[in-house]
């Protein structure tokens, strides 16, 4: 869409926040007539709407299920639900409803000049690491480039900046992708699937068919898991454009057409002149950091992703080895009294846990919070034998605590009868109490953190403050 296309269309902005603030300000850049409307009408809403109005966009707080008159265009905040009144009554005024990722990809190219490519990534699990791998990579390359999308860089401001890029690596949950029908990727990977956001898309089914629109109208490579069949049954229901392959990763050998490990080496048997009987080496297990399975996995989609791009391999090995993972992603703290403190904040599902708990043998778990409706047999029946034991806290710690019941009943529980931020403190005491030298005391939590925490962060940033008390006491 070209800049005279918005010259007073009236867009209602659903939602402040991350991507709400950015819609609003580059749409009333474009010349539309803009309404913010927001549930919320708290200090911190009141402060951005203050910031938009000074720039004369109307905000109304406080009332998010009324559709403003006049209104052509909806641009809604990824979290906000399907369900909601306001997309009801958009639907009966037949006036369309877009995210803040199709309102981006329909920014693209305005100005008249190519569009950067976009290489996209989603899945329950890794995809920010994932991400910010394929951005190292191509950096390592020399392209002009950046991690955004659900990273918590807006696509809006790479697409309508003046910075220009080569191509885009971006990262996108299921919510993004629910609103964003048009998107058409250059490749794009989803990297696994596991119920999780049940209670916003109302069935795992309904989950999968949105993760699976990132592959709608793919170019050059639909990138799967080769573990994980699902994913490769969305690349199989996908309308993609003709000559685009279907690419796998696997932490086994590859096969044709796939990326995976032989003897400690990534290699590429997919982008190669003779993938039937030629392999092509691009890094080691160890340029891999943190070198767990599912971070291993997680390079693997990333090079793929590169090198469907055209990127030469030795820009794969130079950007995984320059890649420095987010905090609280299995996260070395420290070690005290020869027991390993490790912060995996992040795993906010089982699925994400599943995975963090298999990267170590012998372990102290500390657990527990918003459950969002998951449960944790399957969990528990496959980590019990590593497990030394379990600290429990959060809202929902009783759904762990049976289910080890049920699995594990000779795993040691401690359970923490309280749900206030110091309660962490308390935790890593408990857990220091059960470890024993060798022992690794993992904080992967498989709930969210908003019972107790702001954000998986702060638990986090929790966990590391008492770990490091405790080291101090230790000393």
């Amino acid at each position: 869409m070209s800049n005279a296309d918005w010259q007073g269309k009236h867009v209602t902005v659903a939602g402040l926040g991350v991507s709400g603030v950015p819609a609003a300000r580059v749409l009333h850049g474009l010349g539309a007539v803009v309404t913010v409307v927001n549930d919320g009408d708290d200090e911190r809403s009141r402060a951005q709407a203050a910031e938009l109005e000074a720039q004369g966009i109307t905000v109304r707080l406080g009332d998010g299920d009324t559709l403003p008159a006049s209104t052509e265009l909806v641009v809604t905040a990824p979290g906000w639900k399907p369900g909601k009144p306001l997309f009801a009554a958009a639907a009966d005024a037949g006036v369309p409803v877009w995210g803040d990722v199709e309102l981006a990809w329909r920014l693209r190219g305005r100005d008249g000049k190519e569009p950067a490519p976009w290489l996209a990534v989603t899945g329950t699990n890794g995809k920010t690491t994932t991400v910010r791998m394929l951005a190292s990579i191509l950096e390592a390359a020399g392209l002009r480039t950046a991690a955004v999308g659900n990273i918590g860089v807006s696509l809006l401001d790479a697409v309508a900046g003046e910075q220009t890029y080569d191509v885009l690596a971006v990262e996108l949950s299921s919510y993004q992708l629910h609103w964003a029908p048009s998107l058409r990727a250059h490749s794009a990977a989803v990297l696994n699937l596991a119920p999780d956001h049940l209670d916003w898309h109302g069935s795992m089914e309904a989950y999968a068919a949105d993760k699976g629109r990132i592959y709608e109208g793919n170019r050059v490579a639909c990138v799967y898991n080769a573990a994980d069949r699902a994913t490769e049954d969305l690349v199989r229901e996908a309308d993609v454009e003709e000559g685009c392959r279907a690419i796998g990763f696997t932490l086994a050998t590859p096969g044709p057409s796939q990326l995976g490990v032989v003897d400690g080496i990534l290699v590429d048997r997919a982008f190669v002149q003779n993938r039937q009987k030629q392999a092509q080496e691009l890094a080691e297990v160890a340029d891999v950091n943190p070198p767990a399975p599912h971070n291993i996995a997680n390079a693997l989609a990333a090079a793929a992703l590169a090198r469907a791009f055209g990127v030469e391999p030795a820009a794969v090995r130079d950007g995984l080895r320059n890649f420095r993972p987010d905090p609280h992603r299995i996260e070395h703290v420290a070690d005290v009294d020869r027991v390993a403190y490790v912060d995996d904040s992040k795993a906010t599902n089982t699925h994400a846990a599943e995975a963090s708990l298999a990267a170590y043998d012998s372990i102290v778990w500390i657990a527990g919070g918003l459950a969002k409706g998951a449960t944790f047999d399957e969990l528990v029946t496959g980590c019990a034998e590593r497990l030394r034991g379990v600290v429990l806290m959060g809202a929902d710690r009783a759904l762990i605590r049976e289910a080890l019941a049920r699995h594990a009943p000779e795993v040691p529980v401690v359970d923490l009868d309280r749900t206030d931020t110091g309660a962490m403190s308390e935790a890593v005491r408990e857990a220091a109490r059960l470890a024993r030298p060798g022992d690794t005391v993992l904080m992967a939590p498989a709930c969210a953190s908003m019972d107790m925490f702001v954000n998986y962060n702060k638990r986090g940033e929790a966990f590391a403050d008492a770990v490091r008390a405790r080291a101090a006491e230790s000393a």
